[in-house]
């Protein structure tokens, strides 16, 4: 088969990365008898440089005529760039905004997992975690309170701020669904997470999901209300394969799920819509104060790249080779400096994208 991937590389350290997750793309090509047509668009920073912009019409046309986006990182310094002089919807970061509205992308999946080679990274203690831990975190991106209206006013001398929490039935049965069609390839277990004891809006949630679940009979579901789902993510994390939850909830839980994991150097992400196009990045930023110095860590890419195949081509022995090899190299103790350990192999972004490529099988 043939694919046709719109590569971002971005700012910072995001063009040696992708180089990287690239070349692994290539290696299960050639492994698997698929072809990956890339097309090099710029998004950020550079973008602002070569355009006055940081995303232009064209260059989301051009997305969007894709099957599927890789990005590797958009932003720079905030003191020494000079982006950060221009208005914020002039700045690096706003085409991130740009592109995920521009592509209908309404579901975020972030994975949370905790690879057992770098369980020592790992804050929780050992009786925790050991084995690791593998769950995603499926958040709603384009509803609820950071979209609804939202003003500040003076009343009787006073200044009152309003934000409008607001969510309809249909917004949440698409993101439902995504949840559940996750969960189908994963271990078929989905916690939609909540505050229905107090919001209206949770209580609409939860008789939606609800709704969708009968749809999915070999998905089990259960329901938890968010301060307990905190509390849960850092007493027991195994529990957990897809946790379902609306936006403010997933922004704030993905990244507790992150820091569980140790590394954010290692975590990939996905926002999807309702087609097949969906965009991939690592959560990470651009890290600008190593760019272009073979030191950052490419893994979080190159595993975004492993859910482009599973999520956007429906490749899954693709991407499970992807995530095999990577857990072999970590195995065999290589590491970049992000993830450096006592009594293991020091490699640098290069390295380590040939590493991983040359454990695809």
């Amino acid at each position: 088969m043939n694919y046709k991937v719109a590569v971002i590389p971005g700012d910072g350290i995001g063009p040696e990365i992708i180089t990287e997750a690239r070349k692994v793309l290539d290696k299960i090509g050639e492994k698997y008898g698929h072809t990956f047509e890339y097309q090099e668009l710029l998004m950020g920073g550079c973008s602002i440089d070569a355009y006055g912009e940081p995303l232009t019409d064209e260059t989301l046309e051009k997305a969007r005529a894709s099957d599927s986006v890789l990005l590797g990182a958009v932003g720079g310094d905030v003191g020494k760039s000079g982006w950060y002089e221009l208005p914020p919807d002039k700045r690096p970061e706003a085409g991130l905004l740009k592109i995920r509205k521009g592509l209908g992308l309404y579901a975020n999946i972030r994975p949370a997992v905790l690879f057992d080679e770098l369980s020592g990274a790992c804050p929780l203690k050992e009786d925790i975690t050991n084995g690791g831990f593998d769950f995603v975190v499926m958040r709603e991106l384009t509803g609820g309170l950071y979209f609804g209206e939202r003003k500040t006013i003076e009343e009787n001398g006073i200044m009152k701020a309003i934000d409008t929490l607001t969510y309809d039935e249909n917004e949440i049965r698409r993101i439902a669904r995504w949840g559940f069609d996750v969960a189908m390839k994963r271990n078929k277990k989905v916690c939609s997470v909540d505050k229905a004891n107090v919001l209206d809006s949770s209580r609409l949630w939860r008789k939606v999901v609800k709704e969708v679940s009968e749809e999915y009979p070999e998905v089990e579901l259960s329901d938890m209300l968010v301060d307990n789902c905190a509390m849960q993510i850092v007493r027991d994390p195994k529990q957990f394969d897809v946790i379902l939850t609306e936006n403010m909830f997933g922004d704030i839980l993905s990244d507790e799920a992150s820091m569980v994991t140790g590394s954010i150097g290692m975590l990939s992400s996905a926002s999807l819509g309702a087609t097949k196009l969906g965009l991939y990045e690592p959560s990470h930023g651009s890290a600008p104060d190593i760019a272009g110095q073979d030191k950052a860590n490419p893994l979080a890419t190159i595993l975004s790249a492993a859910m482009m195949l599973r999520y956007s081509f429906d490749l899954e022995k693709e991407a499970d080779a992807i995530e095999d090899a990577v857990k072999q190299v970590l195995k065999e103790g290589y590491r970049t400096g992000d993830i450096m350990d006592n009594g293991k192999t020091l490699v640098g972004t290069k390295q380590m994208g040939d590493l991983v490529a040359a454990h695809i099988k």
